[in-house]
């Protein structure tokens, strides 16, 4: 059963969660090993709100509703629990979306790069080695609830590995913004051919364990190409390698699973940071790390792993002389715009930054032919606006959805679930909306 709340379409989109969030879980902790964790039953959903009670009884709880702006129009899907319980209600959530979306692009991009399905076998298990296991298992609820193999869903999970893409990305705070929040903005520049803005879906994670976090994605996707948690962590990448360097390095992991390891779990820049360099890298990258509510600041990183080890990891803090791009450096600002001209926009504006500036800015500088995806955070405030390529127009061409987390209230007591400290009020580890089980009552 899915259950979709689709409120009318504002003039202009501002619309908190508050109104939207209606559903109440009873979650398990679910601790164990990953054999348990996969083949554990849980409790059916119990609490006020919304009930979903489904025949699997795979517990945890999820429902979507759209967010409109306009001629846009963007699924958010809210799913909590453990990683295979989320992985299960987004696969039914979606499931009409990921049945139309995975298997034609995954054929395309197999016919494109020539790769047999036999040789994308071997890169899953290459980089799965060194995968978070909660990744594994939540693309393995996808793969129950959404009815596809799972082996075409970790095939498709494989295609950033063997593919190039630019983007960019510009992180401002402190004296450079005019409210003093971190933005920090994101330009997904990709295949416009692979249709995968037609299936833009917001998917927020209330984790039983772990740091509730959102990120813009596409169907069946569950891989971040950015993303914002409840700690005011936000992250970002750009690629650098060219197509000559190919094939990349397959034993690590990509991107975009341990930028979910970093939404879980990091609580600061400094963990997010050690987290990172403790990671095996693919091949190279910019990365923009923010920090929008404890250090308040932002790192800009270039990670290129074919280069010999002084050379593969680079930061930069703000106004640093030695950054790549100096002197068009600023304070309170890092930013990798491969060279689209950010820069002269960032000083005119600079004490006055906000989102409108951002968004107007994110429009301006991204790969025209390939603008998939803009994305602006308030790392702060804990807001996201958001623009996906749909039709004829491309993702700068489009108005941006809006979403407030701040004023997250599932449970409807009137205090909002994600509290100042990232979404543990009680001190116990376990966002404000979710129930205690019953033992611990």
């Amino acid at each position: 059963m899915q259950i979709r709340l689709l409120p009318a379409r504002p003039p202009l989109l501002a619309i908190g969660l508050s109104t939207l969030l209606t559903v109440a879980w009873s979650l398990s902790a679910a601790e164990g090993d990953k054999a348990a964790i996969l083949q554990s039953g849980f409790a059916s959903p119990s609490g006020p709100g919304i009930r979903v009670s489904l025949a699997s009884e795979a517990g945890g709880g999820g429902y979507r509703f759209e967010v409109t702006n306009g001629v846009s129009r963007v699924s958010v899907a809210v799913v909590g629990g453990t990683p295979y319980q989320m992985g299960w209600h987004l696969g039914r959530l979606m499931q009409a979306e990921i049945q139309a979306f995975v298997p034609p692009v995954l054929a395309g991009f197999m016919a494109e790069l020539r790769v047999p399905a036999e040789q994308l076998d071997l890169i899953w298990s290459t980089t799965a080695a060194f995968t978070d296991d909660r990744f594994e298992q939540e693309l393995l609820g996808v793969a129950a609830g959404g009815g596809l193999p799972l082996r075409s869903l970790q095939h498709a999970h494989t295609l950033p590995l063997l593919m190039p893409y630019s983007c960019s990305s510009i992180a401002a705070w402190g004296d450079a913004t005019e409210d003093g929040h971190l933005y920090q903005t994101r330009n997904l520049d990709w295949s416009l051919q692979a249709g995968a803005h037609e299936f833009p879906v917001i998917v927020l994670y209330l984790p039983s364990a772990g740091t509730p976090h959102v990120h813009p994605t596409f169907a069946g996707i569950i891989g971040a190409n950015c993303g914002l948690n409840a700690s005011g962590i936000v992250l970002a990448e750009m690629g650098d390698s060219p197509r000559g360097e190919m094939p990349y390095a397959t034993h690590a992991p990509h991107f975009t699973t341990w930028f979910r390891t970093l939404l879980y779990d990091a609580a600061n820049l400094t963990e997010t940071l050690d987290t990172f360099l403790a990671l095996p890298q693919t091949k190279r990258y910019h990365f923009v790390f923010g920090d929008g509510r404890q250090e308040k600041r932002a790192v800009k990183i270039l990670a290129h792993s074919p280069e010999p080890p002084d050379r593969r990891i680079r930061i930069w803090q703000d106004n640093d002389p030695t950054d790549e791009l100096a002197p068009r450096v600023l304070s309170c600002v890092v930013y990798q715009d491969e060279g689209r001209g950010a820069f002269p926009t960032l000083q005119a504006n600079h004490g006055r930054l906000n989102a409108e500036r951002l968004i107007a800015l994110a429009n301006q500088i991204p790969i025209r032919g390939g603008n998939v995806l803009n994305a602006v955070f308030d790392a702060t405030a804990l807001r996201l606006w958001v623009s996906y390529a749909g039709g004829s127009r491309e993702a700068y061409q489009r108005p941006y959805v809006h979403l407030d987390l701040r004023s997250l209230d599932a449970d409807q007591d009137g205090r909002p679930d994600l509290e100042e400290g990232g979404g543990d009020a009680d001190g116990n580890g376990r966002p404000d909306f979710i129930d205690p089980q019953p033992e611990e009552r």
